[in-house]
This record gives C-alpha cells, structure tokens and sequence, in this order.
C-alpha cells in the first residue's frame, strides 16, 4: 500500500545550503494515521506531518508535470496520502463537494478485511492544489461518507462547502468520476497531491484478484512500468488523458517481488493461479460509484446498478 513512512530528517536534508535533497518515501505496513481535526496541535504527529507536508510542498517546486494535458487542479494532500475533490457525472455545483482516496489511508487506521464504513463523522483537512501544484486551500470533511479495503481500495469523504463555492473562491472544478470502465491501452496520469508529481504510463491490464496481505481487491488495474509510484502517492486520481476523466484510485505496488504480503501484492487469476511482477503498481477502478450516488450526491447503496460492498 503507498503509503509513506515519515522520516523527519528530510527536513534536515533541504535545510542544507544550496543542495538539492534527495528524498524517498518508503510504504509502511502499519496503521494510517490517527490524527483528526481535533488533535491537539503540539502533537508529535501534528509535528511530523508538518514537517512532511513542508518537504512535500518544497519538492513542488522540484518537479513538474509529465503530461501538458493533466494538471493538479482539484487534487488534494492528506497527512499520509494523495487524494481529489471528484463529482458525479449527475453532481449539481450546489452539491455538497466529496474527496476521494484509498480506504487505507483513514484517519482511524486500515479497515478489517470484510468491513464497510458509511457515514461516520469526520473532521479530516485537505490541502487544495491548483493547476501548478499550489496549495491555495485548506478544506475540511464533516463526514466519511464511504470506506472499505474489501474488494476495493477506496474513501470518499463529504466536505462542508459545496463545489460552487470551490469554484467561486478558488477557482478550481472538481475532477469528474468517469461512469465506465477504462480499457487496456488507455493512456493515463496519477496525480499526486502529496509529492506534487504527475506519472504517465498506459493501462497495461486487469487483475482478477490482487492479493495484498489480508486484503483481496477484484478487477483491478495494473499499470505500465512508467508508473512507478512511491508512498505517498496512495489515493491519487488515475486519470483518462483523452478524458480528463477518473478512472481509478492508485493504491499499491509490488516493491521487492515478495508474494502476496504488505507491499508485495500478487496477482490471482480464475483458476487460482499466482502471479508476482516486482516493481509494477496497481489501482483500483472508480467507475462503481457513479451508480451509488443520487441527488445531493447522498450515498445510495440500495440504488440499481450499485454493486460495491455493502456493511
């Protein structure tokens, strides 16, 4: 799971004169972090994840898109992971705004496998990026809406503002879920908001099963070797480039060729057979939600066509 583990010394590392820091985010098996709109704010967790955010926010400045096509605008950085302000194809602009990220990246930790999360109160921030890579808000949940890492890999919380109101203060729309699934071939970008960073590659495949720990994903996307994604890019938008669409949320990648264990996902085909490509990542596809939202962008898990897990 792409999730990074926080070394404070990276700030160290760029307070060196004149030299350009190098610097590396290493996955973490443990639990996503804990810290929540409430936390107080001389936590030793408020402290690293400022100091990360700082790095991260620096390294904007060090990288720049891969694609002139897709940009930054309305993709978002949590503490621990890469995540977008999204619609709907039906969302109004009145509409309450969502986020969507991994399921692994929740404030309160990985969900159990087989456990679904609806409608919890949250008070989860975002940093807002716009086209260039700036964070030109902070935005706030007031509900998780969604969670699971059964089947999927996916959060998607509920803001307190609306996406008029996002555009209107900061002019930046939402990213739009697309409603189908993506095809192999299809030229895509992961947008990272948490390292500002843009990877290019092609959907190189599907997965039956991926196999991660206690975890199991259906149908995933596998991605081409360009797409060589590091922690912190958990959660970003896996956008169509003729599209402009979301087609995915990038959650893992198999790093040292282990079989099946955190961090080493293997893939499982119908007849059970497994399959380890080291080095190559993978997302989980979005185009599910589209038909479990309905006006008001109020979660529907009854609606005709919804087929993501159920509590």
């Amino acid at each position: 799971m792409r999730k990074p583990l926080v070394v404070a010394l990276c700030a160290l590392a760029l307070a060196g004169a004149g030299a350009t820091p190098a610097v590396a985010a290493v996955p973490s098996p443990a639990g996503a972090d804990t810290t929540t709109g409430t936390a107080p704010a001389t936590s030793l967790t408020d402290v690293v994840n400022g100091t990360v955010g700082a790095v991260a926010d620096t390294l904007s400045g060090l990288t720049v898109p891969k694609s002139a096509a897709v940009n930054f605008a309305g993709t978002v950085s949590l503490s621990n992971c890469s995540g977008s302000v999204v619609r709907m194809p039906d969302s109004a602009a009145s509409d309450p705004a969502l986020v969507l990220t991994n399921g692994h990246c929740l404030e309160s930790g990985f969900p159990a496998p087989g456990q679904v999360l609806t409608d919890r109160a949250s008070s989860r921030t975002f940093g807002l990026l716009n086209a260039s890579g700036a964070r030109v808000a902070t935005l706030r949940a007031d509900r998780l809406v969604y969670a699971t890492m059964t089947d999927t890999d996916a959060a998607i919380y509920r803001l307190n503002t609306t996406y008029a109101r996002i555009k209107s203060s900061y002019g930046i729309d939402p990213l739009t879920l697309s409603s189908s699934r993506p095809a192999a071939g299809t030229a895509i970008s992961v947008v990272s908001g948490y390292w500002k960073r843009i990877y290019s590659c092609s959907v190189d495949g599907f997965v039956h099963r991926l196999k991660e720990g206690d975890w199991t994903w259906k149908d995933s996307v596998r991605y081409t070797s360009a797409c060589d994604t590091i922690g912190g890019t958990s959660g970003s938008p896996v956008v169509d480039d003729a599209t402009g669409k979301v087609v995915a949320v990038n959650n893992t990648g198999n790093e040292d060729g282990a079989r099946c264990t955190v961090n080493n996902p293997c893939e499982v085909d119908a007849n059970g057979g497994v399959t380890v490509r080291q080095g190559i990542n993978y997302a989980q596809q979005t185009h599910p939600f589209t038909a479990c939202f309905t006006t008001g962008n109020r979660l529907d898990l009854s609606a005709s066509g919804c087929t993501v897990p159920k509590p």
